[in-house]
C-alpha cells in the first residue's frame, strides 16, 4: 500500500467532484430557469424535482450489480470508464446549451449521469481502504471527506461564475475536470483488482444484501442517512430560493450551493486532526438532529426577517444555515462511512459500498423529487420547513429502533 497511491486517487477523486458539482448546479440551475419560463414557482419546482428522479432510477436499478463488480473487477478501471461516460455527458450538455438548449435532452443526459454515478460509487468508495492500512483508515476517511467537502465548495462557487457567463462554460470547465481526473488516476500503480470470491454474480449480491440486514449496525446506520436526507435535504431549493425567494440570482445561487461544503470542510478539518475515538454513535445522531434543525432555519430565514423588518439578514441567515446543515451532515457521513469500512470486510467492502450508495441516492435523487412534490404543494419555504420536521423526527425514531447503533462507542 502506498502513500503516492492513495494521494493521486484522493486528487482524482477532488478534481472529479469538483466537475460533478459544477456539472450538478448549472443542471439545477438551467433546468428552473427553462421550466420557468410561462410556468408559475411551484409548477417549475415539480418539473426541476424529475431530474433527481430521473437520476435515482439507473442507480436503484444497477447500483446492487456495480457492487459485485466492484468486488469482482479493477476498481480503478470501472472509475476511469465511468468518467469517460461523464466526459460525454458533459460535453453534450455544452453542445445543447450552446445550439439549442431544451428541457427534455437534459433528462436523458441527466439519465446518463445517474449510470455513471451507479457504477462509480461503489468502485471509487471501495479503492481508498485498499490503499491505506486499517489503522489510519478513519484519518484517510476524514481526508477524503475533507477533498470532497472542499470540492463541494469550490465547484458550486465556480459553477455560479460560469453559469453567470454561460451554461455552456461551466460544461466545458467540468469536461475538462474530468479528463485531468482520468489522467491521475493513470498514474496509479497499486493493485485496484480485489480478490476473486467463488459464487454466481446474483448469489454475491444476495450475499451483500444479507450482510448489510444481518449487521445491525450498519443498516441502521445507512438508512438513518436515507430517511433523514429523503426529508431533510435542500439542496433541490436552492435555486428556487436564489431565483424567486431571496432574488440572488446565478452568482447568489453558487454561493448557497456553497455553504453546505463550508461548514463540512470545516468540520472534516477538525476530524482529520481530531478523528472521533468515543460515544461514535451518539454522536452520529447528534450531527442528524443538528442538520434537521438547521434546516428549519434556511427554510425560515426569509419569511422571519420580512416579519422583523430586517430583510437584509434573510441571505446571511440563510447562509449561516446551510453552513451548520452541511457541518453537521459532515460529522454524521464521518461517523457512518468509518463504521460501515471497519466493520466490514474487504471481500464484501464493494457490495456493502453498493447497498450504502443505493440508499446515499435514494436519500440524494428521491430527496429531490420529495422536496419538489412538497413546494409544488406548500411552496419552497413551506418544504424546507416540512423536511427539516420530517427529518428530526426520523432521528429521534432511529435512535430507539436502533439501541446498538446509538450505543456504538469505538472507531479507532
Amino acid at each position: 500500500m502506498g502513500q503516492r497511491s492513495y494521494l493521486q486517487f484522493l486528487a482524482a477523486r477532488f478534481t472529479a467532484t469538483i466537475g460533478v458539482q459544477m456539472q450538478t448546479v448549472t443542471i439545477g440551475w438551467q433546468v428552473y430557469i427553462l421550466a420557468r419560463e410561462g410556468r408559475d414557482v411551484k409548477e417549475a419546482a415539480l418539473i426541476l424535482s424529475m431530474i433527481g428522479l430521473v437520476q435515482f432510477v439507473p442507480v436503484l436499478c444497477l447500483t446492487l450489480l456495480a457492487g459485485q463488480m466492484a468486488d469482482h473487477h479493477d476498481r480503478k478501471r470501472i472509475v476511469m470508464i465511468a468518467l469517460m461516460v461523464d466526459v460525454l455527458a458533459a460535453a453534450t450538455l455544452a453542445i445543447l446549451a450552446h445550439y439549442n438548449p431544451m428541457l427534455w435532452p437534459i433528462f436523458v443526459i441527466a439519465g446518463v449521469f445517474g449510470v455513471s454515478r451507479a457504477f462509480m460509487m461503489p468502485a471509487a468508495g471501495s479503492t481508498a481502504p485498499m490503499l491505506v492500512p486499517r489503522e489510519l483508515m478513519p484519518r484517510a476517511l476524514a481526508w477524503n471527506g475533507l477533498s470532497w467537502q472542499t470540492a463541494s465548495i469550490v465547484g458550486p462557487m465556480i459553477g455560479g461564475v460560469l453559469i453567470a457567463i454561460s451554461p455552456t462554460h461551466a460544461y466545458l470547465a467540468s469536461c475538462s475536470l474530468y479528463l485531468v481526473a482520468i489522467a491521475l488516476l493513470s498514474l496509479i500503480r497499486d493493485n485496484t483488482k480485489p480478490a476473486r470470491h467463488p459464487g454466481s454474480r446474483w448469489e454475491m449480491v444476495k450475499e451483500g444484501l444479507a450482510y448489510v440486514w444481518r449487521e445491525k449496525i450498519v443498516f441502521g446506520a445507512i438508512s438513518l442517512d436515507l430517511f433523514a436526507v429523503l426529508l431533510g435535504g435542500a439542496t433541490l431549493l436552492l435555486p428556487i430560493f436564489a431565483a424567486d425567494v431571496l432574488k440572488v440570482g446565478a452568482e447568489g445561487f453558487g454561493l448557497l450551493r456553497a455553504g453546505p461544503g463550508v461548514g463540512a470542510a470545516g468540520i472534516a478539518i477538525y476530524l482529520a486532526f481530531r478523528p472521533v475515538k468515543r460515544q461514535a454513535g451518539l454522536v452520529m445522531f447528534c450531527g442528524v438532529g443538528v442538520f434537521a434543525l438547521a434546516t428549519i432555519l434556511f427554510g425560515t430565514a426569509k419569511p422571519l426577517t420580512d416579519w422583523l423588518g430586517t430583510p437584509l439578514l434573510a441571505l446571511p441567515i440563510s447562509l449561516f444555515g446551510l453552513v451548520v446543515l452541511g457541518g453537521a451532515d459532515m460529522l454524521s457521513v464521518y461517523v457512518r462511512q468509518t463504521l460501515v469500512q471497519i466493520v466490514t470486510p474487504d471481500a464484501m467492502r464493494g457490495r456493502v459500498t453498493a447497498v450504502s450508495s443505493l440508499f446515499v441516492g435514494a436519500s440524494n435523487e428521491l430527496g429531490e423529487f420529495e422536496s419538489g412534490v412538497v413546494a409544488r404543494f406548500l411552496g419552497p419555504v413551506g418544504a424546507a420547513v416540512f423536511g427539516g420536521v420530517g427529518a428530526l423526527a426520523v432521528t429521534g425514531l432511529w435512535a430507539r429502533l436502533f439501541p446498538a447503533l446509538r450505543k456504538a462507542d469505538r472507531l479507532m
